[in-house]
């Protein structure tokens, strides 16, 4: 569910939530009431069981009574079995321990930061209003309030590198969520951004840089086993058609995850001292161990391992075989 720009106290540079998600801001009343109705066909319909997840705003800073209300119908739907699981997305500093602990006891599992950097001046320039101590104390209030942590990174934000991503995944590592969204910035027409952008003032990540960022990012978050459950925005027809610039591929999360992968495979590859000839995968990575349109296909081959030395196959791990001496 989406509560588009409410519990908001103002607006980021980039932020254009109502094509992001392509829901409109609505009254709380109205969204509540179309929450009921949703769940109401579903169950009737036989779906389900569904996880809830209301995003789009700052859950967390609704007035008093409205995260409850939302929380007392998913609750209901949880006994009926139809809910299994409900999360929602917020801001940093809207993060107080008494108010994530009378969320937790009314049912909501996990709770999702929208954190974007851990660079004060970065954050500062995207006109966020917190600094990054707001979001090492929200990362440390909401566990301790008996809540799953999720985080969301924004490369490439005013001011931001690719040096300030690795120092941001380092202290996401070190804060240890369930779950990371690594989305990277993008011009949307509308936003004070788009502004910046046309008059010369911001230029977002290019889209080669944005993949081997985003590889390399992804390489310490799976060695310290968080989940990267989104890698760029949801595609959306009225998005798609307001972005002005910035580092967009309808294949960006596969693109990013196949470079990661290869990667690790090359490290693997170096550390044997010989030159490997084959390759045993898992077979859920066949259709992207070669990246996108195969654009791969020629880096595997120049470690020694042409597509006919590579074999995928019921199994969970990787397996590299070295030339015989």
């Amino acid at each position: 569910m989406f509560l588009t720009h409410k519990g908001c106290p103002g607006r980021c540079v980039f932020c254009a939530q109502q094509l992001q998600s392509a829901t409109a801001p609505a009254p709380l009343e109205a969204t509540l009431a179309r929450l009921g109705k949703d769940l109401d066909a579903a169950a009737r319909a036989g779906r389900g069981p569904y996880e809830l997840a209301f995003y789009g705003g700052v859950f967390t800073g609704l007035p008093h009574p409205w995260p409850e209300r939302f929380l007392a119908v998913a609750r209901g739907w949880r006994q009926a079995g139809l809910i299994t699981r409900v999360r929602c997305s917020t801001r940093p500093d809207a993060c107080h321990p008494t108010i994530l602990s009378n969320l937790a006891g009314q049912g909501l599992d996990l709770v999702e930061i929208g954190a974007q950097t851990f660079d004060d001046a970065v954050l500062a320039a995207s006109g966020r209003g917190h600094d990054a101590a707001a979001i090492r104390r929200a990362a440390r209030d909401i566990p301790a309030a008996g809540l799953e942590l999720g985080l969301q990174l924004l490369p490439g934000l005013p001011g931001h590198t690719p040096d300030m991503l690795t120092r941001d995944v380092a202290e996401t590592c070190a804060l240890a969520p369930r779950t990371v969204r690594l989305h990277p910035c993008l011009v949307i027409d509308g936003t004070p951004l788009a502004d910046r952008y046309r008059a010369g003032a911001y230029r977002p990540w290019d889209l080669d840089a944005t993949l081997d960022a985003l590889a390399a990012a992804m390489l310490p978050l799976w060695r310290c086993g968080i989940r990267v459950i989104r890698l760029g925005l949801a595609p959306e027809p009225g998005l798609e058609t307001a972005i002005l610039a910035g580092p967009r591929h309808p294949a960006l999360g596969s693109r990013v995850r196949a470079r990661a992968l290869f990667s690790l495979v090359a490290a693997e590859a170096a550390a044997l001292g010989q030159r490997p000839v084959r390759l045993d995968a898992p077979r859920r990575f066949a259709g992207e161990l070669f990246g996108h349109a195969g654009e791969l296909t020629a880096a595997y081959a120049g470690l020694g391992l042409p597509r006919e030395a590579v074999h995928f196959a019921s199994r969970e791990d990787f397996h590299l075989t070295a030339q015989a001496v």
